[in-house]
């Protein structure tokens, strides 16, 4: 999977999440077999964290699709994660487990109502949520965050941050990146985007960021591929440099993280697992929603990971991370890409 060089935005929700009917009839022995699993492991006197951890760190987002869906059929309409969070709290390991315990896309909700309650907004996870996602991804994401909050996601994110993050944000919850077209995205329309981006910025006093959010976030990767490498060859330097001199904070961080999500995914992925990790502590948070999110492209990342930083990310987690919760990642990470 070489997206260096046929770069495309990742979809991260699977096929399954699409289809308007799925219904517990349509979910196979194995689920039922987890279900069955969770239930045991929360029955009685205390909690089997062990087998919690088998039956919910070793899924992949097609299986997350479906645990809840059967698990309520199967038991009476008990909610999965609602019995997570009763089960194993709120700490690290019971929040992993209760994200783990929704669909991919219920999951993402959860995770931006957590980055925006209560006093502050964590902007990091919020722009890491949302940027360089495929429009049929952030459409479903926007429907079911008002399926499940009834609150517009473009609403809450305007009331939650301002000034150029909020383009960049409001940008990309468009869902409006253009499909490539060999006949539309031309050599000549890499130069006229290119030289646009310049005059906006560095060829002007002062900076209009409205052409360079515009670009990252609109362009396709392939064509974005093409005015970054245009753009280095007469600028003599890249377009993520052009993003770090003309913005800051914030959404200097976001629409780096957006350009290199659509152009260099992988290894974007791979640095911002490293900086979940790095500093005084670990943002368990950040670090818990990325390995999830991403989870079906871990192997590519992992890959990425090893390369960069000479460790793996499961030598990383063991490093950061302790007790049931460390075992829970390691799982996510394991059900995927498992150590040799």
């Amino acid at each position: 999977m070489n997206y260096s060089e046929d770069p495309k935005t990742l979809n991260l929700y699977p096929e399954v999440a699409f289809e308007e009917d799925l219904t517990p009839d349509d979910i196979g022995e194995e689920i039922v077999e987890k279900c069955h699993a969770i239930q045991k492991a929360c029955k009685g006197w205390g909690t089997d964290e062990d087998a919690l951890i088998q039956a919910l760190g070793l899924t992949t987002a097609e299986e997350r699709m479906k645990i809840p869906i059967k698990f309520k059929e199967i038991f009476d309409g008990d909610d999965l994660m609602t019995l997570m969070r009763k089960e194993c709290g709120k700490g690290d390991f019971g929040l992993a487990l209760q994200y783990l315990s929704l669909s991919p896309m219920e999951a993402e909700c959860a995770m931006i109502k957590k980055a925006s309650d209560g006093f502050g907004t964590n902007e990091k996870l919020l722009y890491s949520i949302l940027c360089g996602r495929s429009n049929k991804d952030m459409e479903l994401l926007k429907k079911t965050y008002y399926k499940m909050y009834t609150d517009d996601l473009v609403s809450l994110v305007t009331s939650e941050v301002g000034g150029d993050l909020k383009k960049v944000l409001v940008g990309c919850l468009q869902a409006a990146e253009e499909e490539y077209d060999e006949g539309f995205h031309t050599e000549e329309k890499a130069k006229e985007d290119a030289e646009a981006i310049y005059e906006s910025g560095q060829g002007r006093f002062g900076t209009d960021e409205t052409k360079l959010v515009k670009v990252i976030v609109m362009a396709p990767p392939k064509h974005l591929k093409k005015v970054n490498e245009y753009y280095a060859d007469k600028y003599g330097y890249t377009l993520f440099k052009a993003v770090e001199k003309e913005l800051g904070g914030d959404s200097e961080s976001a629409l780096l993280y957006t350009l290199g999500i659509k152009l260099k995914p992988f290894e974007t992925i791979a640095k911002f697992i490293k900086s979940a990790c790095a500093g005084f502590g670990t943002d368990e948070l950040l670090l818990t929603c990325t390995l999830i999110r991403y989870q079906q492209y871990l192997p590519y990342v992992n890959a990425s990971h090893e390369e960069q930083f000479e460790k793996s990310i499961q030598k990383r987690v063991r490093s950061e991370c302790g007790g049931d919760y460390e075992k829970l990642l390691l799982a996510v990470v394991d059900a995927v890409s498992p150590e040799e």
